[in-house]
């Protein structure tokens, strides 16, 4: 037997033709966690399923073949884009080796690795790798539980960015309540201890961690991958749903998600084009007497324009900015929007509404409104803006509200 130098020694003098990977994977994580130490940043490729990287990396630019048989980026060939039938934030290229390539909002790149298989040598540097099965995720963005829960997934959430008390779907809350999900901090004040002890495979976060960048830093510092979920930029309303779509090729349940997302699709196709001529104002009082608006081109206007209906307010607000709704003093609303044939009182901020009177109290002036007159005024259930796969169903009960025709979920009417 070689004495270890000897080994060391003969495997440095290159005896062996080409290094073997494990000792080259070690002196890379060696050196990894040396410029971790030192404050440097690891390449984005890396962050998931790095021990493999590593090896691959040991290879990149020796002109040999990798031993392991992983195959150059170069020589996946063409990928084959995937139509969407709505999305436009994110886009899938699909490789025949079984690689997908995901990009969101045209400039963050991820690469789906399946199971058993390797990262690609020599990959862009700017590609970040997501080894399935991903198991351990961080989510922050709220409106894509409900899509993880469509597709059966919730067994892939360890962590949330919101506490138990804050879902207001039962089984999410029963999930955190019996231990299956922590709750590991909110987007700018992460438990970083808990998200490392857990090992975290992927933090899924919403658009507010730009306003935290030094979180997002801190993350990917620690080799956990961040994907920002842009689906609230989508511009029809169904694009936002099938964002079901990526998350279902995340966990490998892309059936799952092509179903859930048709089931939506075709209560769109089923309303869509039967104009009712009805006009409708979406809006809450907030804590200082002014009315809370959607932007005309925010996707509530579109539902209900969807629905047969038209909003209110035409061309309000800035089509530029991606804030979602405008505040407006109290007369103006009330000049613009009395005499809407329905109203919709939004509920999110202050809570469920049961009668017309508990609505006048908020604002006397909307007792003058045509819609309070002629009792068409209703309420958004509480769970409707987390239960984001619920777009097709909220459409279809806005519909109903204009036509008087059937049972719906997720409004109601208010009593006098």
């Amino acid at each position: 037997m070689h004495k270890s130098t000897d080994l060391t020694g003969h495997l440095l003098a290159g005896k062996a033709g080409v290094v073997p990977a494990c000792i080259l994977l070690t002196i890379a994580l060696s050196l990894s966690l040396c410029l971790m130490a030192c404050g440097a940043k690891e390449p984005q490729g890396a962050y998931v399923g790095q021990d493999a990287y590593a090896g691959q990396e040991a290879y990149a630019g020796q002109g040999e073949a990798d031993p392991s048989g992983v195959p150059e980026w170069s020589a996946l060939g063409q990928p084959v884009r995937e139509p969407l039938s709505y999305a436009e934030q994110y886009t899938v290229d699909r490789y025949e080796e079984g690689y997908i390539l995901i990009t969101i909002a045209d400039k963050d790149r991820f690469l789906v690795v399946p199971e058993g298989m390797s990262a690609p040598v020599n990959m862009d540097g700017d590609i970040v790798v997501l080894q399935q099965p991903l198991t351990h995720i961080y989510l922050v963005a709220s409106a894509v539980m409900d899509m993880f829960r469509a597709i059966d997934g919730l067994d892939a959430i360890r962590l949330s960015g919101t506490d138990a008390d804050g879902w207001c779907m039962d089984e999410v809350t029963e999930a955190m309540k019996a231990g299956d999900i922590l709750y590991a901090g909110k987007y700018n004040a992460p438990d970083y201890e808990m998200i490392l002890s857990e090992g975290c495979d992927l933090a899924i976060e919403n658009l507010m961690i730009d306003h935290s960048p030094e979180v997002r830093e801190k993350l990917e510092s620690f080799g956990i991958p961040v994907m920002v979920d842009y689906s609230s930029y989508e511009s029809h309303p169904l694009g936002r749903v099938e964002w079901v779509k990526l998350y279902g090729i995340l966990l490998g349940k892309e059936d799952e998600a092509e179903t859930v997302f048709r089931a939506q699709a075709q209560m769109l196709q089923e309303v869509e084009g039967k104009e009712t001529g009805k006009s409708v104002a979406f809006f809450f009082i907030t804590g200082n007497g002014a009315a809370n608006v959607r932007k005309s081109s925010d996707y509530v206007p579109k539902m209900i324009e969807l629905a047969g209906g038209r909003y209110i307010f035409d061309g309000l607000g800035d089509e530029e900015s991606h804030s979602s709704s405008i505040t407006m003093q109290i007369e103006e609303f009330y000049a613009e929007a009395k005499d809407a044939d329905y109203i919709i009182y939004n509920s999110t901020i202050d809570g469920e509404l049961k009668t017309v009177d508990e609505l006048t109290d908020k604002c006397a002036l909307l007792a003058d409104f045509k819609a309070v007159q002629e009792g068409n005024v209703y309420c958004t259930t509480r769970n409707l803006y987390q239960e984001s796969m619920s777009i097709g169903v909220m459409i279809d009960d806005i519909h109903k509200m204009l036509t008087g025709s059937g049972q719906m979920q997720y409004l109601y009417r208010l009593t006098d």
